[in-house]
């Protein structure tokens, strides 16, 4: 009951935020989700803070103003707690908290007091709580917010008007609460720029039931000091699915994306999950031409890698300078060439594909979305990545999902699973048959419940053969079927045999033959038919 209270006003603080950019005519504006992610970001460090402290020193839970009792501590005493606090706790300066803030609310200029509190925060954590570009450059936490408002004579009500909304309730409750809570929080807050809702940031989501299933069929057993990698990670649904199934404490996440937008998302949705050890490990940069992550010279290898890549995007600008000596390795199967036309068409995840085998530890389990086209196609770089997936025995299944799983697009998918370590049965499954088709806005969208996700990872970690839904096959049969990994090429074709008499057998024929000669007798009328019709415009 607690927690679904604190659910109820944490989603009231995110609807009123969303409701004052609206006001001062930010909805629906390219810098909306900024402002929102990065005031509730400071609302969440500021409470954070606050929990912790109160942790270890229960004497200013106690305190009429907990702030104020930190305000009067000795700056030694200060100290101290700040080196006391966890590295996952952002360091917030008594100026910094929200209650000051709201205190001084009606001071001259309190847009540039506002922003200049964000700054001074995320100067102070720049070290832990920066994510990084491929060039090394830092990207903080906060920006000035205020100046998203053109108007400069508004910005001080603007600022005025969040910390009014900041003051409302604590989230001091919630921090002893489980990932399923912070999952449900974060989707809400960038629902409004998601894939399922059809969003303008449409590339930084992946449905739950698609995250869930390559969690839960990557990790079935406990491990611990593991890395975990997504190359195209946008807001990390699968790269947090990932660790939550394996444990916060016991992985360390890794990742690349070209978008800074995504990138920014992901620093936030690690900071809700408890993985801020993480955040040096995110980096904003473009993962095919600039791979970041490495030992020395050579790319670095994940034990864990999960990855919804984009299907199509025109790389032509940087394809040549992907034809090195450097890069023939890692793109085993060849680079896909560039189209006289719609160059947007370029099947950009064969390159991902390609980086995320060639990332893989010795022992390294991966899960990938890609087109279901990509499992039948029966030549190019497709076959070449399937083929050395068979040959070098590095596959542990597929599983087939149903159409428009993704509400913006109609590509049907698969979830691609390799397992360095599976050398024996492979699992094909499709599952395309199940679900429910929902109208979402515009798209039509396919739902899977919960019993049938569990269907599809009980069946596929239990190695079952269920008729025309999954088998298990060998490498050597996969081979020869021309390396195909769709399970619907492997299902048993079934014959019913019925017992008939003679007599019955004789008027089943004879029922065929008259149906036949009905056919043929209609087919000649229309020939006349047409013929005369012909015969008529001729000569008309």
């Amino acid at each position: 009951m607690i927690t679904i209270d604190f659910e109820r006003k944490t989603k009231e603080l995110i609807d009123g935020l969303k409701s004052t950019c609206a006001s001062y005519g930010l909805g629906n504006d390219g810098n909306e989700f900024k402002i929102i992610t990065q005031v509730f970001l400071y609302k969440f460090l500021n409470d954070k803070f606050a929990f912790e402290t109160k942790k270890l020193r229960p004497k200013l839970a106690k305190a009429e103003s907990w702030e104020q009792a930190v305000r009067e501590m000795p700056e030694e005493d200060f100290q101290m707690l700040l080196r006391q606090i966890g590295p996952d706790t952002a360091r917030i300066k008594p100026e910094h908290f929200i209650a000051g803030l709201f205190d001084r609310s009606t001071a001259p200029d309190f847009a540039k007091l506002f922003d200049d509190t964000l700054m001074d925060i995320a100067i102070t954590n720049n070290d832990i709580f920066a994510i990084k570009t491929e060039g090394g450059h830092k990207i903080t936490l906060f920006d000035r917010v205020s100046e998203y408002i053109a108007d400069s004579s508004k910005r001080d009500d603007f600022c005025r008007a969040l910390i009014n909304k900041l003051v409302q309730f604590s989230f001091e409750g919630i921090f002893t609460q489980k990932y399923d809570f912070y999952a449900t929080i974060f989707e809400y807050l960038i629902k409004d720029y998601n894939k399922d809702s059809g969003g303008k940031y449409a590339e930084y989501y992946t449905p739950h039931a698609v995250a869930k299933i390559m969690a839960a069929i990557l990790v079935t057993k406990k491990v611990k000091n593991v890395t975990c990698y997504d190359p195209s990670a946008g807001s990390g649904t699968l790269l947090m699915n990932l660790a939550h199934a394996i444990g916060e404490d016991r992985c360390t996440i890794y990742s690349q994306d070209i978008s800074q937008k995504s990138s920014s998302l992901l620093r936030l949705n690690l900071i809700l999950n408890n993985l801020v050890h993480s955040l040096p490990n995110i980096i904003q940069g473009n993962t095919i031409l600039h791979p970041y992550h490495k030992n020395g010279r050579s790319l670095m290898n994940f034990d864990y890698i999960v990855s919804n890549p984009p299907f199509k995007m025109d790389f032509s600008d940087y394809r040549d300078d992907l034809e090195t000596k450097a890069n023939h390795g890692r793109f085993f199967a060849g680079l896909p060439n560039i189209p006289n036309k719609a160059k947007d068409k370029m099947a950009i995840y064969q390159l991902f594909l390609q980086h995320i085998i060639y990332s893989m530890t010795a022992r390294g389990k991966a899960a990938v979305v890609v087109p279901t086209g990509f499992i039948t196609a029966q030549t190019g770089i497709d076959k070449k990545i399937r083929q050395k997936l068979v040959e070098d025995k590095m596959l542990a299944g597929v599983v087939s999902m149903p159409s428009n799983i993704f509400a913006t697009t109609g590509t049907n998918v698969s979830i691609l699973f390799l397992d360095k370590e599976n050398k024996e049965d492979v699992v094909l499954l499709d599952a395309s048959n199940l679900g429910t088709k929902i109208k979402q806005g515009k798209n039509q969208k396919t739902i899977l419940s919960e019993a049938e996700e569990d269907r599809i990872i009980n069946t596929f970690n239990n190695k079952e053969a269920v008729d025309d839904f999954s088998v298990v096959v060998s490498y050597d049969e996969i081979a020869a079927k021309n390396y195909s990994l769709s399970a619907g090429q492997y299902f048993d074709v079934k014959i019913e045999y019925v017992d008939i008499t003679p007599q019955q057998f004789k008027a089943k024929m004879t029922e065929y033959t008259n149906n036949l000669d009905s056919l043929f007798a209609e087919s000649r009328k229309l020939q006349k038919e047409i013929k005369k019709q012909l015969e008529g415009v001729q000569y008309g």
